[in-house]
């Protein structure tokens, strides 16, 4: 009679804001962050407009049909029509937003801290970045460094190099109306 042992083999963690700095730092990107109380949504992040400049962000986390996942990021006063979005992104079918605990799963965070950087914890590239033209335009650019207690600037360019680094090269498409 023989024992089978079976190991879990465990997931890798999610990353902290440092581990996000010290790719920023390493790809030699610049950055800045303000660290502030929890936001859960852009309504009650605008009292840090004044204090932070460039683009601030919202996140989407969107599933489509066929249970393709994507990360849409757009300025966070745009306007997105979720019945045709699927169409400008790729998607079969409509979209619907992904649950928290896929969120988690792929991302390493959970609602309220939606962010591009999130790009970083998805290793196994199973969600496609989409950015919204307008924003990819802007000079710098807002996002959490994977919590909501913090907002991280840098350049536009300098966000496209971060997302080819973690092998997501967005696609940068105006999705909003």
């Amino acid at each position: 009679m023989t024992s089978e042992t079976t190991t879990e083999i465990p997931q890798a963690q999610p990353r902290e804001p440092e581990d996000l700095f010290a790719v920023l730092d390493q790809l030699g990107i610049a950055h800045r962050t303000h660290w502030h109380e929890p936001v859960f949504t852009v309504a009650e992040s605008q009292s840090l407009r004044d204090e932070i400049a460039g683009a601030h962000t919202k996140n989407l986390f969107l599933k489509d049909k066929k249970g393709q996942y994507f990360l849409v990021t757009l300025e966070e006063d745009a306007n997105v029509d979720l019945k045709q979005i699927h169409t400008l992104i790729g998607g079969s079918g409509r979209v619907s937003f992904g649950k928290p605990d896929a969120l988690m799963d792929l991302l390493g965070v959970i609602p309220g801290s939606v962010t591009v950087f999130a790009a970083l914890n998805d290793t196994d590239g199973k969600v496609k970045v989409v950015l919204d033209a307008p924003l990819a335009e802007s000079a710098l650019i807002n996002g959490h460094p994977l919590r909501n207690n913090a907002t991280t600037t840098v350049s536009s360019a300098d966000l496209m190099s971060f997302l080819a680094h973690t092998g997501h090269e967005p696609l940068v498409v105006r999705v909003s109306s």
